[in-house]
């Protein structure tokens, strides 16, 4: 029992870890090449940017401060919907955006479109981290969840109106639509870099493989990759003989394993292999429903 709980421990230590450096990153983007660079982002990071070019008040207080109100307001309206991982997010992550603000008091390149680029990958990465380990800075996110609380629309679909309005509004600050623009490009890589993070290492393939020797195949694939496959069972068109075609879903990343298998079996094989969207079950992702505010 007492080894259970040390790994548990040990596991819950390692996430925080992994949180932790998530949030440096994203501060890092945000602190160092976007803000400094007179860009305006999306979220409530970016509220808070509007708030310092505006008042001159440094941008992690208003962040604390704001997501502060968000998190209270949200509890009374959804109940405790937010782990401590969350809370404990927000708070380093506003400490953090303090901290680069005075160290990097003007942005790491000159160039602005760079420095939109870097500091919304940098950002991005950060998201895809932060939701790989249960964890998020909230924002638009608790918005999100309180609008779909009472109005049938997706979150994802508020959260980008909500950094459309954002970032369009430093137009008034700046008078400049350029800067509109390189606010839209960090939002843009932004959600690119989350997604491609989130879901790099979970891409899978599905092979189909057309083989004069089946069962040799199988058994040389089910070997090398200890994964299951199955076999179709079909006719040639043109040689009107019964045959065996065979299916396997791997990760992107073995697919090269797979066909490097097959070519030292039979190679003269046709195989063809397609991306699926994602793949639900034994060796790969578990379901988890949409998150929905409770009623």
């Amino acid at each position: 029992m007492g080894s259970v709980t040390k790994m548990g421990l040990l596991k819950e230590m390692r996430s925080y870890a992994v949180i932790t450096l998530s949030l440096t990153i994203g501060a890092l983007g945000w602190g160092a090449f976007i803000i400094p660079s007179d860009i305006v982002g999306g979220g409530v990071v970016g509220i808070a940017s509007i708030v310092y070019y505006v008042f001159n008040i440094s941008v992690g207080p208003v962040n604390l401060a704001v997501n502060a109100i968000l998190v209270l307001i949200a509890i009374q309206i959804l109940g405790k919907s937010f782990g401590v991982k969350t809370i404990y997010a927000i708070v380093v992550f506003s400490g953090l955006l303090s901290f680069f603000q005075v160290y990097f008091p003007d942005p790491v390149v000159p160039e602005k479109f760079m420095a939109a680029i870097i500091g919304g990958g940098l950002s991005g990465a950060s998201i895809g981290l932060l939701f790989m380990n249960g964890s998020s800075t909230g924002g638009t996110e608790i918005i999100a969840m309180l609008v779909n609380k009472y109005r049938n629309i997706s979150p994802g679909r508020v959260m980008m109106m909500c950094d459309l309005i954002i970032i369009g509004s430093s137009y008034i600050i700046f008078r400049s639509l350029e800067t509109v623009v390189y606010g839209y490009v960090v939002m843009a890589v932004m959600s690119y870099v989350a997604d491609m993070v989130l879901t790099g290492s979970r891409q899978s393939v599905q092979i189909f493989i057309v083989s004069s020797k089946p069962q040799e195949v199988a058994d040389e694939l089910s070997r090398t990759l200890k994964r299951g496959l199955s076999f179709l069972h079909g006719r040639g068109y043109y040689s009107q003989k019964d045959r065996e075609f065979i299916v396997i879903i791997v990760r992107k990343s073995e697919s090269h394993i797979v066909l490097q298998t097959i070519k030292t079996v039979d190679p003269d094989a046709f195989v063809s292999v397609g991306n699926v969207m994602a793949v639900y079950g034994q060796g790969f992702d578990t379901y988890k429903p949409p998150l929905k505010a409770g009623k």
